[in-house]
């Protein structure tokens, strides 16, 4: 082989070498952009999650306040309508207190007392609150107090009183002690935040230990606490807990 083929067969296998290399080098070129665009698009969809996440996160804590600001609302207007029912009740408990003041007013007269019918009606229900508290405290001696105002009322009544009490107990007569302190007077304009009484009597046992609170006040509460849920069915139909 001369030196002119020799060069030929070079030339080829050079021109052969740098074809392989530029195939080569395209298959690698071609790799690695394919490569950057799987990991072009696998950063965009990571960025894309991370986004919708945060989206997600943000609508989920305007929904969250939402809720908690109906929630509020509701619940203030639940605490309005309960108030305003608390005071339609109040408004009713206090005009029923002012009908007990009715019931115990009296003049000062014990003939008068005596002869009005309406405040003979007032003395017949201190002889049976104060028969009624005798046969709760069951005891031979009692303190009696009243207000001061009904002093002669139930001093008019004590004799009957014994005797009743005695009869229904099967007991001797008791004694009853009025007390020198008096109960609070009834409400008035010159007192309206003060101690007051709308009538009624406070019977204990000698000793103190034992008390009957029988007074017009304490017996309305009574009856009010114990009415209470019949009187919401009926202003407000049925409530639920």
């Amino acid at each position: 082989m001369n030196d002119a083929d020799v060069s030929k067969q070079i030339q080829q296998m050079v021109r052969f070498i740098r074809q392989e290399a530029e195939e080569k080098a395209n298959e690698i070129s071609v790799s690695a952009e394919e490569e950057f665009n799987i990991e072009k698009l696998q950063l965009v969809e990571a960025e894309k999650k991370k986004i919708r996440q945060e989206y997600e996160r943000k609508e989920k804590q305007v929904d969250v306040r939402k809720k908690i600001e109906y929630s509020m609302q509701l619940n203030a207007s639940r605490i309005k309508v309960l108030q305003a029912q608390d005071d339609l009740v109040n408004t009713m408990k206090e005009a029923a207190a002012k009908e007990l003041l009715n019931v115990s007013h009296h003049e000062h007269s014990l003939i008068d007392s005596i002869l009005h019918h309406h405040h003979g009606g007032y003395k017949k229900l201190l002889h049976d609150l104060i028969v009624q508290s005798l046969l709760r405290l069951k005891e031979p001696c009692v303190l009696l107090r009243c207000r001061k105002h009904d002093v002669h009322l139930v001093e008019h009544v004590l004799d009957a009183v014994k005797e009743e009490y005695a009869e229904k107990a099967n007991v001797h007569q008791p004694e009853i002690i009025v007390d020198e302190i008096h109960l609070p007077a009834a409400p008035s304009h010159h007192n309206m935040h003060g101690p007051s009484c709308a009538g009624g009597v406070v019977l204990a046992s000698r000793d103190g230990k034992i008390v009957c609170e029988n007074t017009l006040d304490a017996r309305l509460e009574v009856v009010f606490r114990k009415k209470l849920p019949e009187i919401r069915k009926c202003l407000f139909g049925q409530v639920t807990a």
